[in-house]
């Protein structure tokens, strides 16, 4: 509730005369916004004239109020909507802003309190003043903050449906992507990199924002049942990108835009290739393009299940543990004792289970293909059990 003065109506009229002698001196206001362009870094970059204006309405705007022994009206408010709208479209945070009106506030009123007593201006009476003025100023926060908050989500949203438009240009390919790449930003000849993670892992969220370089263009959003992002700079990870983390960050590049619909393809396949081998972190494709290259062609998967499905049948229960086996044992480099200990067993039962899946299905998993041909059945018959 706004508070009742002590003073009579002489003194509050010499009060209001003061505080618009105090906004009338030409060299108060230029030195509160230099003092808040000076100490306040974010503000720094603003035209001299959007601060200098924004002040002056916003201290005109209290000393009516003073004079009126009122609250602000919703003209003053609407103002005050408009002055967050902007600051949050400019990406000031709402606590710079307020922290710029402090800034010019204490300037103000320092100075009242010096030209108060030759003005004849009690401090009692002064002191109601600025309580006067500190619930209008209430008021006015409360509708700034509520202002900007409102700005920011709605521009986040906007921001967000205009990069998924841009992504889906982009990895529509043709003209598209050529337009599309130079809103963004990003160069035409090469050098891109796509990264893509699954969409609603904060891990993997995480670490793209980790490896994507601030420094140059780049474009990230939801594509699919994905998150990519289409970048200008290598993905560099910094020290220890990847400890601590479950997820899993394709890779592919670096490409021209003409090409970032295949290398998009590829990164996307890099992720169940990486989990299947329990490779974490970003995984270019260029460092398992043999995993990628079989598992994606499940036309031929569902053709080598199919050649082997009386092997399957013949081992019936026992096929997981032998295929847990023997994918263990190839993914330890046919190391028995590693593959052993992997899976806790004894070596000897790894030894018999590698054994069996070759006597039952006639694949050799000590030759090359024959090795790659046992570590793909295995890893179709252990999917289909999960």
């Amino acid at each position: 509730m706004l508070r009742e003065t002590r003073g009579t109506v002489s003194q509050w009229s010499a009060v209001v005369d003061l505080i618009e002698r105090v906004m009338a001196d030409e060299d108060l206001l230029p030195q509160a916004v230099s003092g808040v362009r000076s100490m306040i870094a974010e503000v720094s970059s603003l035209p001299v004239a959007d601060v200098a204006g924004h002040t002056r309405a916003l201290l005109t705007a209290a000393t009516r109020a003073l004079a009126a022994r009122r609250g602000p009206t919703e003209a003053e408010l609407a103002f005050v909507e408009e002055l967050a709208v902007t600051r949050a479209s400019q990406g000031i945070p709402i606590e710079v802003v307020l922290g710029a009106i402090h800034v010019a506030e204490r300037a103000i009123w320092t100075r009242a309190r010096e030209l108060a007593p030759a003005e004849d201006v009690g401090a009692g009476v002064l002191l109601d003043a600025r309580e006067l003025y500190d619930d209008w100023a209430e008021a006015v926060r409360a509708r700034l903050i509520r202002a900007h908050r409102d700005a920011q989500v709605e521009q986040a949203a906007v921001r967000r449906d205009r990069d998924v438009e841009l992504m889906r240009r982009l990895l529509e390919g043709g003209s598209a992507a050529s337009l599309a790449a130079a809103e963004v930003g990003l160069p035409y000849a090469g050098g891109l990199w796509v990264m893509v993670g699954r969409n609603g892992d904060r891990q993997a969220e995480e670490m793209m924002r980790r490896l994507r370089s601030e420094r140059v263009a780049s474009l990230t959003a939801p594509f699919a049942d994905t998150l990519v992002t289409v970048t200008a700079a290598r993905p560099a990870p910094p020290a220890r990108a990847s400890a601590g983390t479950d997820a899993v960050v394709g890779v592919a590049g670096p490409v021209g835009v003409e090409e970032i619909t295949t290398a998009h393809r590829l990164a996307v396949a890099v992720v169940p290739a990486a989990e299947s081998v329990g490779r974490l972190g970003p995984v270019h494709v260029g460092e398992m393009a043999s995993v990628v290259a079989v598992l994606s062609r499940p036309d031929l998967c569902a053709a080598l299940v199919a050649r082997h499905a009386d092997a399957r049948r013949e081992l019936g229960a026992s096929a997981v543990p032998v295929a847990q086996a023997v994918r263990a044992w190839l993914e330890a480099d046919r190391d028995t004792a590693a593959a052993a200990q992997a899976l806790f067993v004894h070596a000897n039962t790894v030894r018999n289970r590698v054994q069996r899946f070759t006597r039952t299905t006639g694949i050799d998993p000590l030759g090359t293909f024959g090795a790659l041909d046992a570590w793909w059945l295995c890893v179709a018959w252990l999917a289909d059990a999960e």
